[in-house]
């Protein structure tokens, strides 16, 4: 007798190495092959499984083994699976007829790559049951099961992986074989409620009671599926390992059955697919223009702010401006600076995801690009550039006309104190009734006043000076102060013409009078410099004075010593002028003369004298006091200097060092792209932690703004330039982690290779001269001629619209790992997305909303709803919908 064991295993193989249908049994397999049980499943399933395709042809058999002896229903058999026609079967009934049509049927089933191993046609002829058990498992694994194929896999493992997969959401259902997985007929139920629910009430079926559920699947697939009953309930669950061969056979049926619903599940995952994709990136696109819009919005605004330079009046409105610009910085921009750092990497991913998902790039509304983002950020910063030196400035001249309004009101007061009077004094007739000597003292008295006149021209002509530069710096308050001054120069006009008009009338009557003091006059004639020296000497003293370093404290200092140095020879010169008022005594005493009042030619008294020098005395210590304070301040404000510049001194390098370590960093290939990643985010976090540096500095600068200090030779570095470098640094390395992100999502998008990575990096670093991680249009040409790539004008061009849309004449090595890959990957297109519509459409070229609806989730069948136009072509039908145009909308070769 042949063993079919040998003969059934020979023919899973195929002949030339082709591909395996069935994995060999194992050793417990043999033990249990020739088990009647067995036996008996596989003739019921095989006579089964032949008269669902025999009945096509009007035909069945009722013993598998005595039906095909003569090989006329076996050669019809296999006509009607394969849907050829086989050589014209021989009609006679000798068995030389039989054997001669068994090996027509043989010789096709050969001819379909089987090679078979020990079945012969006498075999077949002489009713072998095992053996043509074996020849109809050889026809079912080639007709019905080959072709099965679930994600690279076929065969028997396709088959059991289709199982798997549409049995895995079921309780109490674990397919792992095509034996016992099965004895409880859950997996039975399971697959035909997966694809028709309405037939099976799954949850009213119980474990522990397998005959009812397998009776159930085997009545419903025949009723409903057109599958016959292959296998029967009692002997599935009486035997301790079913069949798996009839196992096989009854499953592949119900595959078969239901491929019809796979593709068209395949086809609605695809669609499903490309409208996530499509959704989220129009997601996307309208997250950047609502930030690109609110941050163009915040520039618009900000601009005229920062570029208004219109002066307030006072130092308290000054420096509020101030205030308020300090808090536009620390407050107000740095998130902004993040936004746009934000705005640029959400453009860059969308890219990457539209170019990886084969869409079109991104096209923001005018007004919105990134280099119209970058545009407007410019000129924020031309706007902001100056804006806090302006500030300063004004503060600064404001102290200035403050100081100097101070200081005019203080002359003028002093002036107009002097004044008052005067013009009274000098237009009085009292020389008319005077006697002689009184004529001449008031002839002297008259030019110890003009000597009192001169004297005070210097402080009118500084009056005059002080206005004209109040005015000049364009003071608030320069009416009034131009009033004053006006009036004065007027009054000292006046006084000027009335003393010269007395001065001519007292000499015309000079020639009568002859009697004159001359001690009087010598002392009114040095009384009077001296007391306006004194005047004087109190007015610097009480002077206000600004300084912005220790240099110019020091220089005060060092006049005020100067000045101290003076006062001996002052206080001889008071004894002297006291010395002649005693003199003056001595001899009226002497001569017996009685004097009448005090010295008629000036008002100045010996008392009034001394009040005014022990007036000198007190404030020289008061001044001395004053200059040290001073000098304190300006060795605080030293030190503040050298406060911010040590640290300054430390922040700029450590800025500068960490830059260079980015563009380092972001151009080598140490380790994988997720070590990269990691480094970069730790290296971020590590620059994150240096800014409480940053505030302390930001702290140590409002302190010196608030002392107003302006200037810093201990440092070269301003607070601007190491905010600028610092939001540099930030930007920096958020752009280069979002490169290496990009390249990540290219490479798992696209299939590329640690290896690849490794080699386009480093022909790109060979090729980028500069080691800016950009190459110019001559260097990415020559990289493209050493990979290989030989290259016309036209092709170039053609490449650098690729790599290079906007025309800017750079290539990143984002663009130059895009190009490199893309040509060979593997990815949806528009063919394919109409290919998956028209299956679910069922060949037509149009889809209704109910198809989509019964097809597609509800969100993406409302989205494809939504956007599809109605479709016009011959045999449209109501509310017929264009899925062709759509598709290819969807990839950017028409408008939607």
């Amino acid at each position: 007798m042949v063993d079919y064991h040998a003969a059934n295993n020979q023919s899973l193989y195929s002949a030339g190495g082709q591909q395996t249908y069935m994995e060999q049994e194992n050793d417990w397999d043999r033990d249990l092959l020739l088990d009647p049980a067995w036996e008996k499943q596989q003739r019921k399933t095989f006579t089964a499984w032949c008269n669902s395709h025999l009945r096509k042809a009007g035909t069945q058999i009722e013993n598998i083994e005595e039906d095909f002896r003569d090989g006329l229903k076996l050669m019809l058999l296999l006509e009607v699976i394969s849907g050829e026609r086989l050589p014209k079967p021989e009609r006679g009934k000798m068995r030389v007829h039989k054997i001669n049509n068994v090996n027509k049927a043989l010789d096709f089933i050969a001819s379909k790559g089987v090679k078979l191993v020990s079945i012969g046609a006498e075999e077949i002829v002489d009713g072998n049951a095992k053996m043509t058990l074996g020849m109809i498992w050889t026809i079912i694994l080639r007709f019905a099961i080959q072709d099965i194929s679930v994600e690279e896999t076929s065969a028997k493992e396709g088959l059991l992986l289709w199982c798997q997969r549409k049995t895995a959401p079921y309780k109490n259902v674990n397919v792992q074989n095509f034996h016992i997985s099965w004895k409880d007929g859950l997996a039975f139920n399971a697959l035909i409620h997966r694809h028709r629910p309405e037939l099976i009430d799954y949850d009213k079926l119980r474990k522990d009671d397998p005959v009812t559920n397998l009776n159930n699947a085997f009545e419903v697939a025949e009723r409903y599926l057109d599958i016959p009953k292959m296998l029967d309930a009692e002997d599935i669950v009486n035997t301790a390992r079913p069949d798996e061969k009839a196992i096989m056979t009854y499953v592949s049926s119900f595959y078969h059955a239901f491929s019809g619903a796979q593709k068209a599940e395949t086809a609605a995952n695809r669609i499903c697919k490309v409208l996530a994709v499509n959704q989220e990136n129009e997601h996307l696109m309208e997250d950047y223009e609502k930030l690109a819009s609110d941050l163009l919005e915040w520039i618009r605004r900000t601009i005229p702010w920062l570029e208004n330079r219109a002066p307030e009046k006072t130092m308290t409105e000054m420096q509020q401006k101030l205030e308020d610009f300090r808090d536009y910085r620390r407050v107000h921009k740095p998130p902004k600076v993040q936004e746009k750092c934000q705005l640029e990497i959400n453009f860059n991913t969308l890219q990457t995801k539209l170019r990886l998902s084969n869409r079109p790039a991104f096209m923001p509304s005018e007004g919105r690009m990134v280099s119209d983002i970058n545009g407007a950020w410019h000129k924020l910063e031309g706007a902001e550039k100056g804006y806090e030196e302006w500030l300063l400035n004004e503060i600064r001249r404001l102290e200035r006309l403050d100081h100097l309004a101070e200081k005019f009101r203080q002359k003028a007061a002093i002036h107009e104190s002097w004044t008052d009077g005067k013009e009274a004094m000098l237009t009085q007739k009292d020389y008319e009734t005077a006697s002689l000597s009184e004529i001449k003292a008031l002839l002297k008295k008259h030019e110890a006043f003009e000597s009192d006149l001169a004297a005070h021209q210097d402080r009118v002509e500084q009056i005059a000076a002080i206005a004209q530069e109040l005015n000049e710096l364009d003071y608030y308050d320069s009416p009034s102060v131009n009033a004053r001054c006006q009036k004065i120069c007027e009054q000292w006009d006046a006084l000027g013409s009335l003393t010269q008009s007395r001065r001519e009338s007292l000499e015309r009557t000079e020639k009568q009078l002859e009697s004159i003091d001359e001690l009087y006059l010598e002392y009114a004639k040095r009384a009077a410099p001296f007391n306006n020296w004194m005047e004087g000497a109190m007015e610097d003293l009480q002077d206000m004075f600004i300084v912005h370093n220790i240099e110019e404290i020091q220089g005060l200092i060092t006049a005020h010593d100067q000045f101290k140095s003076t006062l001996p020879e002052a206080n001889k010169e008071r004894e002297a002028i006291q010395a002649i008022q005693a003199e003056v005594q001595k001899i009226a005493q002497y001569n017996g003369i009685k004097l009448a009042g005090n010295n008629p030619y000036t008002t100045i008294t010996p008392q009034s004298i001394d009040k005014k020098w022990e007036k000198v005395q007190q404030l020289v210590p008061q001044r001395d006091q004053a200059l040290q304070e001073e000098l304190a301040r300006q060795q605080s404000n030293d030190h503040l200097r050298r406060q911010f510049a040590n640290q300054a001194n430390m922040i700029g390098p450590w800025i500068q060092n960490k830059m260079a370590e980015i563009g380092r960093i972001s151009i080598e290939m140490n380790g994988t792209l997720e070590d990269q990643l990691t480094h970069l985010r730790q290296y971020e976090q590590s620059i994150i932690e240096y800014k409480p540096n940053i505030d302390q500095l930001e702290g140590d600068h409002q302190l010196i703004q608030e002392a107003l200090i302006f200037d810093n030779k201990y440092t070269a570095y301003t607070m601007e330039h190491l905010r600028v470098g610092w939001e540099q640094l930030l930007t920096t390395i958020a752009r280069t982690i979002n490169e290496i992100e990009n390249q990540i999502l290219t490479r798992d998008a696209k299939g590329i290779s640690q290896e690849q990575l490794h080699e386009y990096r480093t022909s790109f670093n060979h090729f980028d001269k500069k080691r800016t991680g950009i190459m110019d249009s001559d260097d990415f040409q020559a990289l493209l001629i050493s990979t290989g790539n030989s290259l016309g004008d036209a092709e170039f061009a053609r490449i650098m619209g690729i790599v290079d849309p906007n025309n800017s004449g750079a290539v990143t090595f984002q663009a130059f790992i895009d190009f490199m890959s893309r040509e060979t990957t593997d990815t949806d297109t528009a063919d394919q997305v109409i290919a998956s519509f028209k299956i679910l459409a069922g060949d037509k070229n149009y889809i209704t909303a109910e198809e989509l609806r019964r097809e597609l989730p509800p969100d993406q069948a409302e989205y494809c709803i939504a956007r599809m136009a109605p479709y016009t072509g011959p045999d449209a039908v109501q509310g017929a919908l264009d899925y062709m145009s759509f598709s290819t909308a969807l990839y950017g070769e028409s408008d939607l």
